[in-house]
């Protein structure tokens, strides 16, 4: 399967956004099973490193990045920097004792998963955190090196998505947790539909979903979340980014003109652009304009999340400009 956050390309960091509610809710869901189990569900140290193929994928990696970040090793047999990189990797994985899980994948065996991984050389090393893809790096490179990325891994996946990573006992069974099941959803059937329209390009489809769930269900974290990128993504579907962005600007105090290029801002990925730009915007006006800016914002600030530290650095940003 391929993992969804990489399809769609353009919008990463509202992808992840996504992907890091999901991931926190499902940690703390595990952590309060665990605990109900008196500590249940700890592995093996054999199985901190597993070998993935593409059928397993969504289960072996997607789902399992939803507790720990997992690295992946793409490898070949006969690929002999791989044969000097992977045993440092397998042995940094049982090193971190739960923090980080190693996937191992044969790109012979694999094809379709380095097609949409993008890789053009191995070996490469990837990270999945709460369903998103993270290039970590490619080609041979050392062990300091590679400590300082995994340390950076573990710091972003726990600060960020919540994940703690995975209990280890030494005297358990190997192979004796299975991949943990996501719990199905009174709303999982219109959410997926939702996410499907998202991936096909049918912004209406997805909005029109997303707004069923929230009918149903008004505090639906994943539906509203949902709802913001797509009504985002339709915002600027069709529009020409150069005509966008020359109106902004030659025209700095036309609210529309720089909401529209802030708009283009975060779908690019460029968060801290798109915040400075309606801040600024803010400074600039008063009444009724300065007001449509600021419930332009707020929006934006729901779509990458009020945890993000961009976010809480443009708050106070807003509030001085407001006060």
């Amino acid at each position: 399967m391929q993992p969804r956050n990489m399809s769609m390309s353009g919008v990463v960091d509202l992808a992840a956004v996504k992907a890091a509610q999901e991931a926190k809710a499902k940690a703390e869901q595990a952590r309060a099973q665990a605990a109900r189990e008196g500590g249940a569900g700890a592995i093996s140290p054999a199985d901190l490193v597993i070998d993935v193929d593409e059928a397993g994928f969504e289960r072996d990696v997607l789902q399992r990045s939803a507790e720990v970040p997992v690295v992946i090793d793409f490898w070949a047999e006969w690929c002999q920097p791989c044969k000097q990189l992977s045993p440092v990797l397998e042995r940094l994985a049982v090193e971190y004792n739960g923090r980080i899980l190693l996937a191992k994948i044969d790109v012979d065996a694999n094809q379709m998963l380095m097609q949409q991984f993008g890789i053009q050389g191995i070996p490469a090393v990837f990270a999945v955190v709460a369903g998103q893809a993270l290039p970590l790096f490619q080609g041979a490179a050392g062990e300091e090196q590679i400590r300082q990325t995994l340390d950076q891994l573990v710091q972003v996946a726990e600060q960020r998505f919540g994940l703690t990573g995975l209990t280890v006992d030494p005297d358990a069974q190997p192979g004796a947790r299975p991949a943990p099941e996501r719990p199905a959803g009174p709303h999982d059937g219109l959410l997926e539909a939702a996410v499907q329209a998202l991936d096909s390009g049918d912004l209406g489809g997805a909005v029109q979903a997303y707004k069923n769930v929230l009918a149903e269900d008004p505090g639906n974290e994943e539906a509203k979340l949902g709802l913001a990128q797509a009504e985002l993504l339709q915002r600027v579907q069709g529009v020409d980014p150069q005509t966008v962005r020359r109106e902004a600007a030659e025209k700095p105090a036309d609210v529309q003109a720089q909401i529209a290029a802030a708009d283009l801002d975060l779908v690019g990925g460029h968060v801290e652009d798109a915040f400075g730009r309606l801040i600024e915007t803010v400074q600039r006006t008063v009444g009724d304009d300065r007001d449509t800016v600021r419930m332009r914002l707020l929006e934006l600030f729901e779509v990458v999340g009020p945890e993000d530290p961009r976010v809480i650095a443009a708050r106070r940003a807003l509030a001085r400009a407001l006060f």
